[in-house]
């Protein structure tokens, strides 16, 4: 059986549609990305639906978490759940309600027409005798599935079961050997057997849906088009599209979007820590890095440009570049452009998110030192927010501590850098305030070295280690603007005290 599934390419309807299990992985918010730039392309719609159908696994809270990743990374929804301007839950649109749990009746009229049609069926078998079953399948090394063994009951045995008020199920009649095709939008041509797959539960023993039945149904009313998810879904496909023909529906189109991996090629996951967009928000990430990093997580452009903004991706986005094989999720790709995202900023901005990290890391600036000014040194290093104030303890303190062996350049000897700190910190006592900015002290101190026929490295590096205690740390006349005439000076002298 071949289902073509061409649909025009204007107003692409898509969805996202998360379970509130956790915090949004970073698995999906890829997958709502790509949605989210099909459907905006197309001057189509992007959905937020929320499948919260397994009410056991529902973690309190979670739906406004998913909600708050999604609306600080700019992915608003034109339909279904979203969070207003209060940050309250709210829905909007024609086909709702957006919360599956809000929609079991829907599903359970669905799930009677199945059986009706004799498309699916009552299975009253208890949980002991399904875990028999699955031990014995197993000891004989067979594939765990229904045995079918409901399929056997007469009209009259199944109404009075019913009657009786016995525990039961429905199941999705599968067709024998049977072969189901679908075009995958990223995988091509796929094809599955029928005898492989098991005769789904559709409508569970406490009345709610699958999660088969329910995107089935959901994916058909709400009107979407394409069905961008994980590959994780792939081997489910053909019991969606059984269920389409079972309704006598149009199926959508199918995109399966490969694993994310660690470098060592296991799946990332939760467990393993760090994979949650929470985490990224609170180590401060950008939101337009790690949707700009996010993007490129198995899709290519083809293009040697790497930073892409929102409106960007939307105009170049083609899910049909996207690859097959797993992508690799590369920290050191996000540090590098998160780092290039910040820098970016104005320092105005860059102010404003940095003031809550700066009290998080409890970093208590000296009244006499300008905040501007040490932001400026730290945008241009940083590699996300929460670094802030790492690298910058040399400011924050009076009396540094460091081995007087450090001030010695590696090409130098100790009379030659006290002599070069004398005649540095007479030089620098000459200028006047006008004088004191990084770019006048790089202009002076260059010329002062030359006319000295003294060599950059006998002078700058004991100046900086000076200055801030040690062998790596942003350049001097940076720090000596930040530190002023008076600190700078003190520290030159505290550095030839140490020398002598």
């Amino acid at each position: 059986m071949f289902f073509a599934l061409f649909h025009k390419k204007s107003k692409i309807r898509t969805r996202f549609a998360p379970s509130p299990t956790g915090y949004l992985h970073v698995g999906g918010l890829r997958t709502a990305l790509y949605g989210y730039l099909t459907a905006k392309q197309s001057g189509g719609n992007f959905v937020v639906r929320i499948e919260d159908t397994d009410q056991t696994r529902e973690v309190a809270g979670a739906v406004e978490d998913l909600l708050k990743s999604l609306k600080w990374a700019g992915l608003e929804p034109d339909e279904g759940v979203f969070l207003d301007k209060k940050d309250k839950i709210a829905e909007k649109g024609k086909f709702g309600p957006y919360r599956q749990s809000k929609r079991v009746a829907i599903y359970q009229k669905y799930a009677q027409k199945l059986v009706d049609s004799r498309s699916a069926y009552y299975c009253f078998c208890s949980p002991e005798r399904l875990e028999n079953l699955r031990q014995e399948q197993q000891a004989q090394n067979q594939p765990t599935k229904y045995d079918g063994r409901c399929l056997g009951l007469t009209p009259d045995e199944i109404k009075e079961k019913l009657k009786n008020g016995e525990p039961r199920v429905i199941r999705m009649k599968i067709p024998a050997e049977q072969t189901i095709e679908f075009n995958d939008l990223i995988r091509g041509k796929v094809k599955f057997n029928s005898h492989d797959i098991d005769d789904q539960i559709l409508i569970k023993s406490d009345g709610f849906p699958t999660y088969h039945l329910a995107s089935v149904v959901d994916d058909h009313l709400m009107k979407i088009t394409q069905i961008i998810r994980g590959e994780e879904w792939l081997s489910s496909t053909p019991k969606h599209i059984l269920l389409y023909q079972y309704f006598g529906w149009t199926p959508p189109e199918f995109a399966h979007l490969p694993l994310l991996l660690n470098p060592n090629k296991s799946k990332l996951s939760k467990r393993q820590g760090d994979a949650a967009v929470e985490d990224y928000r609170a180590q401060g990430y950008l939101p337009e890095a790690v949707i700009n990093f996010v993007a490129l997580l198995g899709w290519n452009p083809g293009l040697e440009q790497e930073i892409f903004s929102l409106a960007e991706l939307i105009k170049i986005f083609d899910l049909k570049m996207a690859h097959r094989a797993g992508a690799i999720f590369n920290l050191e790709k996000l540090d590098w452009l998160n780092g290039e995202y910040i820098k970016k900023l104005s320092i105005a901005k860059f102010a404003e998110l940095a003031k809550p990290f700066l009290e998080k890391n409890e970093i208590n600036l000296p009244a006499d030192l300008d905040l501007n000014k040490i932001l400026k040194l730290e945008q241009q290093r940083i590699s996300h927010l929460n670094e802030l104030g790492q690298g910058i303890g040399f400011l924050l303190t009076e009396n540094l501590k460091y081995e007087p062996q450090i001030l010695i350049w590696k090409k130098s000897n100790k009379e030659t850098a006290l002599k070069c700190l004398e005649m540095l910190a007479t030089e620098l006592d000459k200028y006047g305030a006008e004088d004191w900015s990084q770019e006048k002290l790089q202009i002076k101190i260059s010329e002062f070295i030359k006319t000295n026929n003294l060599n950059n490295g006998e002078v700058l590096w004991p100046m900086r280690v000076a200055l801030t205690g040690l062998e790596k740390s942003p350049t001097p006349f940076e720090i000596a603007e930040i530190l002023g005439q008076k600190k700078t000076l003190k520290r030159l002298r505290t550095a030839m005290d140490l020398l002598r």
